[in-house]
């Protein structure tokens, strides 16, 4: 950390969202701490044992690296891997205890020719997202009926719901997973999870169903503000010069901001290198707790903050300070938080309190 930029995770915030989340609802059985991209962006292992510490008894990720890197060190907690692991591996997942995910006739047909007798899994289905899982019941059947030949354990079934804030749309899906699992004997699968943080706070927990995903949640992004989640995620930076422009100079590459009088320009430790793209520019950061607009082009290591007299050489600069702001850089990027937590570079160093 040698240029004073870095992430700053509160693992006991962390820890505290999960227990407060599990808390209030506690009619599950299951509750999956979604750890995959490095945690939101948070990183590290030590953010893994904050969602366990937390209460979460079931790992979820999206590839198998991610699965295995958290195997090396945890060693008795169930990992989901909800992305398509090629067959070529499959063999490492039986050997690791990592749950794999079946999302299309197709694909277990590629399984039944392995021999992972005992190997867990979860059916995906599609009830709606249109990415991942199987959206037909005759196929879901053939799925199952392959899975129990094989002696494959089947242990959870599952889908996504795509737009929890809209209610129709949220039970077409419902209705459409209860349709779909009409064809097998759903009172056999041990873990059945519908819902992620936006479903699983928005709506009552539907029949049968016995686990639940947590995954932005988890890091203190909810609209329900009576949970009191606290921010996870702040990254931090310092001013390295500051320059006086005068009226009609411009800063940074092509020139694209002039000084409309003379003004004072800091330059920061931080760039699209970082994870802070050119499209940051004209949106705001904070300095000793007041906002900063971002001004001209963002370079690859660093960029420029229009300050007054108050700010100093130096000071340190909030470059996200909190779940607000993240939200509110999110709406002025026109993406969501999940994307700008990710954004965040390698060579960032995470710094855990």
């Amino acid at each position: 950390m040698y240029r004073n930029t870095f992430l700053e995770v509160n693992l006991q915030n962390i820890e505290n969202n999960v227990k407060k989340v599990i808390e209030n609802h506690s009619d599950y059985k299951y509750y999956f701490g979604v750890v995959k991209a490095d945690c939101y962006g948070h990183s590290d292992l030590k953010t893994v044992k904050a969602v366990i510490r937390g209460g979460c008894n079931y790992l979820s990720v999206a590839t198998l690296d991610e699965a295995i890197e958290i195997r090396k060190e945890i060693k008795d907690i169930p990992i989901l891997c909800m992305g398509v692991i090629a067959i070529d591996y499959i063999h490492i997942c039986k050997e690791q205890n990592i749950t794999i995910t079946i999302s299309s006739l197709q694909y277990m047909k590629e399984l039944e020719n392995l021999n992972i007798e005992g190997l867990n899994a979860h059916i995906k289905l599609n009830t709606g997202m249109n990415r991942l899982g199987i959206n037909e019941k005759e196929q879901l059947k053939k799925v199952y009926e392959i899975a129990k030949k094989q002696k494959i354990n089947i242990e959870g079934i599952y889908t996504h719901m795509y737009k929890a804030s809209e209610e129709e749309i949220y039970n077409n899906q419902v209705s459409r997973f209860y349709e779909i699992t009409s064809s097998i004997p759903l009172e056999k699968i041990k873990i059945i999870h519908t819902s992620a943080s936006d479903a699983m706070s928005n709506y009552e927990k539907p029949q049968n169903i016995n686990g639940c995903r947590l995954g932005l949640i988890m890091y203190g992004f909810t609209n329900k503000k009576e949970l009191k989640l606290e921010s996870t995620f702040s990254l931090k930076s310092q001013i390295i010069q500051i320059n006086s422009l005068k009226s009609g100079e411009t800063v940074g590459y092509d020139g694209v901001y002039k000084a409309k009088e003379n003004e004072r320009i800091a330059v920061v430790a931080i760039g699209y290198a970082d994870g802070i793209s050119r499209q940051n520019k004209g949106r705001n950061v904070f300095i000793n707790g007041r906002e900063y607009p971002i001004v001209g082009n963002v370079c690859m290591d660093m960029l420029f903050v229009k300050i007054d007299d108050s700010v100093k050489l130096y000071d340190e600069v909030e470059i996200l300070k909190d779940v607000e702001h993240i939200k509110y850089v999110a709406d002025y990027l026109r993406t969501v938080p999940n994307e700008i937590l990710c954004s965040i570079g390698k060579r960032v160093p995470r710094v855990y309190k």
